[in-house]
């Protein structure tokens, strides 16, 4: 699944640290490494490449504001020689994949040549709450709204570029958009 950024166009049109830095080896991560094994934010781009960043960068950013494959936080430990990933999750509000886009990264950790934990050492859920329109992420399996309270939706599709209910429209797409 492609990923499309979801997050509000302010912080869109305000990241500025520019892309992030294709990985494709181990040494290409030992050569930028310097600053210590993370956690940096991550993308996987379309072409199945991981991408880093240093962790306060946007992941728009480091997508150079196109569609991914996965995003989140990622760690590394010394691994013998090499680099091993140590922590990481799908936690990005810009995105908000879902935990399934694992493979994508686990695809991309491989190809760099990096073990890798087997899956998400954290995993989030995001929905966007019908009611006021906030991205949230779902705790310990509540669907509730934290901003207004209103019920998320269980069902993941469609996915979170859908805008919210506007207050009193009912027609029959939107109740079949926004149905639980």
């Amino acid at each position: 699944m492609r990923y499309r950024y979801v997050g509000p166009a302010d912080v869109a049109a305000a990241a500025t640290t520019g892309p992030g830095r294709a990985v494709r080896s181990a040494a290409d991560f030992t050569s930028w490494a310097s600053a210590g094994p993370g956690p940096f934010t991550y993308v996987v781009d379309l072409s199945g490449v991981l991408r880093l960043a240093p962790r306060e960068s946007e992941h728009v950013a480091c997508a150079e504001g196109g569609e991914v494959l996965a995003a989140g936080e990622v760690s590394f430990t010394r691994d013998g020689g090499g680099w091993r990933i140590s922590e990481v999750s799908n936690q990005s509000t810009g995105y908000c994949p879902d935990p399934s886009c694992w493979p994508a990264v686990a695809a991309a950790a491989e190809r760099a040549g990096f073990g890798h934990p087997g899956g998400f050492t954290a995993e989030f859920v995001f929905r966007r709450c019908p009611g006021c329109g906030q991205i949230c992420v779902v705790k310990e399996g509540d669907f509730t709204c934290a901003v207004c309270g209103s019920p998320l939706p269980v069902w993941v599709k469609p996915r979170l570029w859908v805008k919210p209910r506007l207050g009193g429209e009912s027609s029959a797409l939107n109740e079949a958009l926004h149905r639980e």
